[in-house]
């Protein structure tokens, strides 16, 4: 992927499940520096709902590309499935209407046991998958574009 130093990534990350979303946000922040993004702009969103609108922001300040990080683990009641549904719909939303890259990492899990497996340091840490995909779909979008 050519010229990643010059790209403007941004991490939104969801403070409720904090102790999965910091796993997540070290997988991503490794990620980025190993591809030559060493001061990308972390912010907290108090939670997965809140991520889309989090992510516009970031998208209209001039970011290439936004990791969206967070974990909605299922509980007692449909709580769980609205949320990480208009989550999803939210960011994905953000990226169509922006044109930019949104990457959805945040796990919608049934068990908190296969969050902090997911948000683990590692190979298996999707933070860190989430941050690669979005580094390059921006790298993509930059060659369709002609700028890059």
């Amino acid at each position: 992927m050519p010229e990643q130093h010059d790209m403007r990534i941004a991490v939104a990350a969801a403070s409720f499940n904090e102790s999965i979303t910091r796993g997540l946000l070290g997988g991503a922040l490794e990620a980025l520096d190993r591809l030559g993004i060493s001061d990308p702009t972390v912010v907290w969103a108090p939670g997965s709902f809140e991520l889309p609108v989090v992510a516009a922001a970031l998208a209209d300040a001039g970011h290439d590309g936004v990791v969206a990080l967070g974990a909605v683990i299922k509980g007692e009641t449909d709580h769980y499935e609205h949320i990480a549904a208009q989550c999803a719909a939210g960011l994905q939303q953000v990226s169509v209407q922006r044109g930019i890259p949104v990457g959805f990492g945040v796990l919608t899990v049934r068990d908190a046991r296969h969050a902090r497996e997911r948000s683990a340091p590692g190979p298996g840490n999707k933070g860190a998958e989430t941050a690669e995909a979005v580094v390059a779909a921006v790298a993509a979008l930059r060659q369709i574009r002609g700028g890059g």
